[in-house]
């Protein structure tokens, strides 16, 4: 029993790795030039939101080791977050409370994006993209045009076996190539 928790977790570094591509994604200059995400914070949670999202949804749809890989996807965004908060100077009593803040965001928002890919058009999805990532009421070009983006990431992620993406075959679309204009 005891050998059994000293022994490393393979799958530590899938996770990472996994972890490293959604904010790598999820900073890429475009997000933030080109579809007109804020460069602020909460632009950058709410596109490692959506990136994360994205990812634990097409690992849900596993079995066994592949689902169970969601979770400790989860934890390694709340560590990622509670690390941030630190270096920016939070306190230790005001991180806890913003954390469960976050979490609800993150919760409430994945909610959302599950109701509006089932929707199956990008216009639900947009809607929730201007609430949430943009503050908006009704989506405007950055919205609709993040919405597309988030369209064909769940499409390309849906390509991919299950069991590829558990040992870390992570690609999303480039978002350059989604035509400006495209609101399907």
């Amino acid at each position: 029993m005891i050998f059994r928790l000293l022994r490393p977790n393979p799958s530590i570094g899938t996770i990472q790795g996994l972890y490293g591509a959604i904010v790598a994604q999820a900073r890429l200059p475009s997000f933030y030039l080109r579809y007109g995400v804020p460069d602020t914070v909460d632009g950058r949670f709410d596109l490692i939101v959506l990136h994360l999202f994205l990812v634990v949804e097409r690992l849900g749809q596993g079995e066994g080791t592949e689902a169970r890989l969601a979770q400790p996807l989860i934890e390694a965004f709340c560590r990622d977050l509670d690390d941030n908060m630190r270096e920016m100077g939070v306190s230790d009593l005001a991180v806890p409370r913003r954390m469960r803040g976050y979490m609800e965001a993150y919760y409430g928002r994945t909610t959302a994006y599950r109701a509006a890919l089932a929707s199956g058009g990008t216009l639900a999805c947009a809607q929730a993209l201007a609430r949430n990532v943009f503050g908006d009421a009704a989506p405007a070009d950055g919205a609709r045009l993040l919405a597309d983006y988030m369209v064909r990431a769940a499409q390309a992620l849906g390509a991919v076996a299950v069991a590829s993406l558990a040992h870390g075959e992570l690609r999303f679309p480039d978002p350059e190539t989604i035509p400006a204009m495209s609101h399907g």
